[in-house]
């Protein structure tokens, strides 16, 4: 291995470890995550995507020179500011058309009662022909006034269109690096010593799982506060309790975060370092963007549901499932 390494001087310029000591300990210590993906799983290890996104993982920590644990993190960072954040701008742009739109439907409502009620005397329609043709106007009033601004509901679901393939790539491309083997690549083997060498504190090698569950329970409890404070806010503008639809939404993603955390145990450390710091970047940009001055700063439409001050509702609403 000495000799493959010293025929690669460019690979190895970053590679300050002693090359014998580290393969067999390391390769003991990830036994349990080393089985290759089959079938479905080894075709997405495979694809371009992929394969394109751990390039990028690796220009980025060659042209950085920082080490693996701050490269990921800053890869992580960059994405998430630069890809979901505006995305993320986008859709409160569109929720808050759709809300000052059905503000305008409420104010339209009087008038549209009067209309049918003439049209009923004029035409001696039924309730049932009334209702129908009630429900054809105020739907053909809701459809030009989206056309109008340009807010189609199916708009606001494009973050997840783009945040869900990039956490898969960027994931599947930690696990690939992380689970290289001897009959690897020799890129592909200097890039896994380097890992198990890159990371900080208690995980200075992220190809094993984080034995302290540090990183997982931090994962779990900042998905959790991502679902509290979206439930805060939303109750806060309705005025009322969530539906029976919303409370099973709200239990399966709270349920959902603490599956996460005997997963994030369970996979390489560069993972759950990068499903840690991603929802951070997740919770941070949902702060910024509750703010009414960051909202007029991009342009996100004042509407009637905006809360004036969304952090001391956010702070009762805490206080109260806290009960401080």
């Amino acid at each position: 291995m000495q000799q493959v390494l010293r025929g690669c001087p460019v690979l190895t310029r970053s590679l300050t470890v002693r090359v014998p000591g580290a393969v067999g300990p390391a390769v003991q210590q990830r036994r349990n995550v080393e089985s290759a993906p089959q079938g479905f799983f080894q075709s997405l290890a495979d694809s371009y995507p992929v394969q394109q996104t751990q390039s990028l993982l690796e220009s980025i920590h060659e042209v950085s020179g920082l080490p693996w644990w701050a490269s990921i993190g800053l890869t992580t960072v960059l994405l998430r500011t630069t890809i979901t954040l505006p995305l993320t701008v986008y859709q409160h742009k569109i929720f808050a058309r759709l809300e000052n739109i059905r503000q305008e439907m409420k104010d339209l409502l009087p008038e549209m009662k009067a209309e049918t009620a003439i049209a009923i005397k004029k035409f001696n329609w039924d309730e049932k022909q009334a209702k129908s043709a009630f429900s054809r106007s105020m739907k053909k009033q809701f459809n030009q006034r989206v056309v109008r601004d340009n807010c189609h509901p199916l708009k606001s679901t494009v973050v997840i269109w783009a945040q869900l393939p990039m956490w898969v790539c960027l994931s599947v491309s930690l696990r690939n690096m992380a689970a290289a083997t001897e009959a690897s690549a020799v890129p592909a083997q200097i890039t896994f010593l380097e890992l198990t060498q890159g990371g900080c504190l208690w995980i200075p090698n992220l190809t094993v799982p984080d034995a302290s569950w540090i990183l997982p329970v931090a994962l779990g409890l900042i998905n959790l506060a991502i679902v509290e404070m979206q439930v805060a806010t939303r109750t806060a503008k309705s005025g009322q309790p969530p539906g029976k639809l919303q409370r099973y939404m709200t239990n399966f993603f709270r349920l959902v975060s603490v599956g996460m955390v005997p997963l994030a145990a369970t996979v390489p450390s560069c993972m759950s370092l990068y499903w840690t710091v991603s929802s951070t970047c997740g919770l941070a940009h949902n702060l910024v963007i509750m703010s009414p001055k960051f909202r007029r700063l991009v342009k996100v439409p004042k509407s009637p549901q905006e809360l004036d001050n969304p952090y001391q509702n956010l702070v009762n609403h805490f206080r109260q499932r806290l009960k401080l």
